[in-house]
C-alpha cells in the first residue's frame, strides 16, 4: 500500500466554545471513520513562510497549509474516497491529496 498526504488549506478557527466543540466532533467522527488507514494523524499548522528564488521570504504563501494527515491506501482513488468526508470542506477549506514517493 502507498502512503498519501492530505494537505489542508484554509478553513477557520471557531469563534465560540460551542462552535469549537462542533468542529472537533466532526473531525473526530471523520478520523474514526478512516481510522485503520491513518499512518500519522498529523496536526494543525500555524505560521507559514515561503522562501522563493533568491532567498526572499514572505509571510504565508499563495495557498498556505493549515494542517496535514498521512494515510495508507491501495491507490490515489482510494485515498480520494477517504478524503471526501473531510470536514475542512464544510468550513470553506480545501484538501489536497498527494502520493508519497519512496526514495
Amino acid at each position: 500500500m502507498a502512503k498519501y498526504v492530505f494537505a489542508y488549506h484554509g478553513g477557520s478557527i471557531p469563534e465560540t466554545e460551542e462552535e469549537r466543540q462542533k468542529v472537533m466532533a466532526s473531525w473526530g467522527a471523520w478520523f474514526e471513520s478512516i481510522g485503520p488507514s491513518i499512518v500519522d494523524m498529523g496536526a494543525p499548522l500555524s505560521q507559514t513562510r515561503t522562501i522563493s528564488v533568491g532567498g526572499k521570504v514572505t509571510e504565508g504563501g499563495d495557498n498556505p497549509l493549515t494542517g496535514y494527515t498521512i494515510v495508507s491506501a491501495e491507490s490515489i482513488d482510494a485515498a480520494l474516497e477517504l478524503a471526501l468526508g473531510c470536514p475542512i470542506r464544510d468550513d470553506g477549506g480545501t484538501l489536497e491529496v498527494a502520493e508519497c514517493v519512496d526514495m
